[in-house]
């Protein structure tokens, strides 16, 4: 693993894989397993295929939301039924939820693109605002709690 992570590479690599076609969910995961150089399985990324646009356009959470949630689980989530660990996850996603409403509006997609064609430019433009933000902030939480975990 790699903790020595370029923020503007970050971002942008998620932001490429956006417009490459990847979905918001699968940008963002996409883009921490290569900057983290993480042993994680493209099956993540999969995994993450049914979130965009509101879960499979149900606009219901935001899947670059959903997609930092996952990447916060594989980092701190727990294995096993009753690990107090789900404790310290639940606590640093709530954070993310929390900086994701803060600064791009709200956490539910059909609220962030409402009067927004879903392939118009204007919808992509904003998107895009938001994976490269929720990336970021994903990273920042990663790197801090592993730095008080004494692993950076």
């Amino acid at each position: 693993m790699k903790t020595d992570i370029n923020m503007d590479d970050l971002q942008r690599d998620a932001v490429e894989i956006f417009n490459q076609g990847f979905a918001c969910s699968e940008s963002v995961i996409y883009a921490i397993k290569k900057n983290f150089d993480l042993d994680m399985s493209d099956d993540a990324i999969a995994m993450s295929s049914g979130f965009p646009w509101g879960l499979g356009g149900g606009g219901c959470i935001c899947g670059a939301l959903a997609g930092g949630t996952m990447c916060i689980g594989y980092f701190f989530g727990r294995k096993t039924p009753g690990d107090p660990k789900i404790n310290r996850c639940f606590q640093l996603t709530n954070e993310l939820h929390d900086f994701f409403k803060d600064n791009c509006g709200a956490a539910c997609c059909r609220i962030l693109t409402r009067g927004m064609e879903k392939n118009s430019p204007e919808r992509k433009a904003q998107c895009t605002k938001f994976v490269a933000a929720t990336v970021q902030k994903t990273a920042e939480i990663v790197l801090r709690e592993l730095e008080k975990d004494g692993n950076l």
